[in-house]
């Protein structure tokens, strides 16, 4: 621990989730308690920094460590779990050299290096998906990697049949149309001059079917997105990237973002297919989104779901282990926005406000009108000290409220965005999936909760040999049946 003495642990034994030696493995669950529903067959994923220090360099920043993609395959009478590190350039050059190389996110050191001397190379360690019949690890502003869906052995670098490069934008936080199979993205072009806003479609095989390109008043740092049948809809807060300081300044990724609350925050509604409708922008305040929840279409009205903060989360990030010591509050938010008239008719918020994060409805849901969706907390909010995520919240838009909450006991805490799974027979029944971690003890588990009554806690414990990372993003791969 390196808190100072006058500031309070509110994260007890915390350093012990991140700073450890990440092993690869494979083997069946034998360590289960509880019920596994008969029904949850397929694979959960979880994709996140594993590694974190490098012949005496430490990274500064959460979003620097090298990815690492967890697999859990439920199979029926067994549970098998599958870890291994994505071989980025990154990971393959620096094992090679016994030292880091590359710049990070948040780290920068003395002769450290970029991709073509213009872009970080990406550790590749936000989300994993399963698209076109194999897997995709996904990092900031680069190509995907290519796994194994089962073996999660690394393949190379995955450009789109040829319609990506390796400069080519290309976020973290792909979306995938229900109805279609396509596979949406962005990636923000920071121009100093004329910064541009790229939204990539992709059909069920991988093929590009259009790219869109909207300009942007300002270099917004985005992370997020979300779609819905017709549009593709961002939340364009004031975090501005700064190049001329990342690439003339020698400085790190947060180094070159400033927050500029003064310009606003606005919500873009950009369509889809039709060229005859333009894009527009309404205001929308002056908080931050990191993520979206959700958003739908309905009678002449797209409704805009998100988790907003007072102030960015980046900075929260660092250092390592010592996260979050200011975080500010945060709530789910609700804009529905009239398509006709291209303006703000309501906005509401949720009484909840633990700096909530990762949230998720179920898959099936995404884009359409919903109710329910989960997300983690931090109950400890609001306090001065770093802390981290360590209940697993319930929030339903009818009820107006998220009054369904797991809470961890002290040194315990959960990682990766909660995963709902839904039976294929009964839309009513459902799972998430979340990874826990107590870091007192060094044990990991998944845990499994019914979906619509968290608080009761896990129905299922399934424990790991090793110590896992504290991921971000999660999927679910079905079984086909």
């Amino acid at each position: 621990m390196s808190t100072s003495s006058a500031t309070p642990d509110l994260a007890p034994f915390l350093e012990r989730g991140f700073l450890f030696d990440a092993v690869e493995d494979s083997y069946e669950i034998t360590e289960i308690t509880g019920e596994i529903p008969s029904w949850l067959r397929g694979t959960y994923y979880i994709n996140g920094p594993a590694r974190f220090e490098r012949s005496g360099l430490r990274y500064k920043h959460w979003l620097d460590g090298d990815g690492q993609v967890c697999a859990l395959n439920f199979g029926g009478r067994s549970v098998r779990f599958t870890n291994r590190f994505v071989r980025t350039a990154k990971l393959r050059e620096e094992e090679a050299a016994g030292h880091a190389i590359y710049r990070g996110f948040g780290t920068k050191f003395p002769g450290d290096k970029l991709r073509r001397g213009l872009m970080l190379e990406p550790p590749n360690n936000v989300s994993a998906y399963h698209f076109a019949g194999t897997l995709l690890a996904f990092g900031e502003q680069a190509m995907p990697y290519e796994l194994d869906p089962v073996t999660l052995e690394t393949k190379g670098e995955y450009d789109f049949h040829g319609r990506l490069t390796e400069v080519t934008p290309f976020a973290a936080h792909p979306k995938f149309d229900v109805d279609t199979g396509h596979m949406l993205n962005f990636g923000v072009s920071f121009s100093p001059t004329e910064p541009m806003l790229n939204v990539y479609e992709f059909d069920r095989t991988g093929l590009m079917i259009r790219r869109r390109r909207h300009p942007l008043r300002y270099q917004h740092s985005n992370h997020d997105f979300a779609i819905t049948p017709n549009y593709a809809v961002f939340h364009l807060s004031p975090l501005i990237m700064d190049f001329s300081k990342f690439w003339g300044e020698h400085l790190s990724v947060m180094e070159s973002l400033s927050w500029q609350p003064d310009k606003g925050s606005r919500i873009l509604i950009m369509p889809r297919e039709s060229k005859k409708e333009t894009a527009f922008e309404i205001e929308a305040g002056r908080g931050y989104c990191l993520h979206l929840i959700n958003c739908f279409e309905s009678d002449g009205r797209i409704t805009v779901d998100l988790l907003e903060l007072v102030d960015p989360a980046y900075p929260e990030y660092q250092p390592v282990p010592d996260m979050f010591p200011t975080v500010t509050p945060c709530s789910p938010v609700r804009f529905v926005i009239d398509l006709r008239s291209r303006s703000l008719v309501e906005r509401s918020a949720m009484t909840y406000d633990r700096s909530p994060d990762f949230p998720t409805p179920c898959k099936h849901l995404g884009g359409k009108p919903y109710s329910d969706f989960w997300m983690l907390g931090i109950s400890a909010s609001g306090k001065p000290g770093r802390k981290f995520f360590d209940q697993l919240a319930h929030g339903n838009w009818k009820r107006g409220a998220v009054d369904d909450i797991y809470q961890t006991a002290a040194g315990q805490y959960l990682g990766g965005e909660p995963c709902p799974v839904t039976n294929p027979k009964d839309p009513e029944d459902a799972v998430v999936i979340n990874e826990f971690i107590d870091a007192e003890h060094g044990r990991c588990e998944i845990l499994l909760f019914e979906a619509a009554h968290v608080a009761k806690g896990p129905i299922a414990r399934l424990g790991l040999r090793h110590k896992i990372h504290l991921g971000f993003h999660t999927s679910f791969h079905p079984m086909a049946l």
